[in-house]
């Protein structure tokens, strides 16, 4: 009983210190009517199409009746180098860094409302078969894609909260 108290008390003294959920009010909150209004364009490269399949997953729950009012636009720098070496000087290890420029804009009005930017790395062992290094940075891309997904995301959701509650 004595460790459940305290955890009843931790809800009250948030809600005193002002924090509010992000996604209060659910689906019908501002926030995710908001993140419901963004199209994302076109996004060039299997990079590109990765991450457009990944933002449009996370947005489509979202989705309202309205249409979109505004036009996420994102542009990648997806890059691999390699830094660990043998003594024969053979690479062993690579590090894959996908990083995301964006805009968001107000098709009503064509205004930018946010221009930010999102990345992620991952680490990548490089054996003596190609395919499984090839099959390595595949598997590395695919979870670059999602986190810079989530990454844009979630700045949408804090500006659209910015925005509905100023």
């Amino acid at each position: 009983m004595k460790r459940i108290l305290p955890l009843l008390a931790v809800p009250l003294l948030l809600a005193g210190c002002g924090l509010r959920p992000v996604f209060g009010g659910g689906g019908h909150g501002a926030v995710a009517q908001a993140l419901g209004n963004v199209e994302v364009a076109p996004i060039e490269g299997k990079n590109g199409w990765l991450v457009r399949n990944a933002l449009n997953d996370r947005l489509a729950a979202m989705r309202g009746g309205d249409g979109p009012r505004y036009k996420l636009v994102v542009k990648l720098d997806d890059n691999i180098s390699g830094f660990g070496l043998r003594s024969d000087a053979a690479i062993t290890r690579e590090r894959r860094t996908l990083r995301a420029r964006y805009q968001l804009v107000d098709q009503a009005t064509g205004a930018q409302v946010l221009d930010d930017t999102a990345g992620s790395d991952a680490g990548i062992d490089v054996t003596s078969s190609e395919y499984a290094t090839i099959a390595a940075e595949d598997t590395a891309l695919e979870r670059l894609s999602q986190t810079v997904a989530d990454q844009i995301v979630t700045r949408l959701a804090l500006f659209s909260r910015k925005a509905a509650h100023p």
